[in-house]
């Protein structure tokens, strides 16, 4: 059985066909989704979907990509929003300098003020870091209480031994698929199995053989044969750790 961390179902991309994939997702082997927002909105919708169904749980937040975007009440907003009984994490919250690196200061204040929140919800965090990743470090490890995951996890492996140091998860996606794939692969040899996430970021980042197509959940084997290959154990074995981790991190009960 997979637990999806990182699925983006309220996007546009599944409009023609949500309820059906999503009905039909523990058939698929799917019996768990985390589906995080990048915004007041899709945040909400995030929480409708988990309303909708008993297999999938919300994280609300404010992605630095849309820092530009937030209207007044936005955060105060993401404060009501986390208190729902299927919120299980802010985010995806973080850095992004790919796209913008004109406004860092804006981007870790929004950061700090949203790992702030968690700590006070008792919540962990879901964090976006692009070509941010000493920044990014240097955040979390103001707050030695904080927990989370790094999605889709992109640092070098000295960055990652600290972030296991500190007890945080690592989020391994499609890219580890990839032939370009070496530093990830790297950081996956290195992280210990009770450190590891499973990801699709749909509808993004397909694995090989799915890559340009559609993302979405029932992709996971292709990551998961690519950890057991890596980590000298069977796909079952690796499939079941990023449960349990995933379980353990987001405090969802069997």
């Amino acid at each position: 059985m997979y637990f999806d961390t990182h699925a983006h179902y309220d996007d546009e991309a599944f409009d023609a066909d949500r309820e059906t994939l999503l009905a039909n997702l523990p058939a698929e082997g799917v019996t768990l989704v985390v589906n995080p927002g990048c915004d007041r909105k899709s945040s909400e919708r995030a929480l409708a979907l988990a309303e909708r169904w008993s297999h999938v749980y919300a994280a609300v937040g404010i992605h630095p990509e849309e820092l530009g975007g937030m209207e007044p009440g936005d955060y105060e907003r993401i404060e009501e929003l986390c208190t729902h009984k299927s919120c299980v994490a802010i985010g995806e919250i973080g850095l992004d300098y790919y796209w913008d690196d004109t406004h860092k200061q804006e981007q870790k204040e929004l950061f700090i003020r949203q790992i702030e929140l968690a700590l006070r919800k008792d919540l962990p965090i879901i964090v976006h870091d692009r070509e941010a990743h000493g920044d990014s470090l240097e955040i979390v490890s103001r707050y030695p209480t904080l927990r989370g995951v790094f999605h889709c996890y992109s640092g070098s492996a000295e960055m990652a031994k600290e972030l296991l140091k500190r007890g945080w998860y690592l989020g391994f996606d499609g890219p580890i698929t990839y032939k370009n794939a070496r530093k990830a692969l790297e950081v996956l040899e290195m992280c210990s199995m009770d450190r590891i996430l499973i990801e699709t970021d749909s509808p993004y980042l397909s694995p090989v053989p799915r890559r340009g197509k559609r993302n979405d959940s029932r992709n996971l084997p292709y990551i998961v044969e690519k950890i057991a290959e890596v980590k000298g154990c069977t796909a079952r074995q690796a499939a079941e750790a990023a449960m349990k981790n995933g379980r353990r991190l987001f405090k969802i009960e069997e």
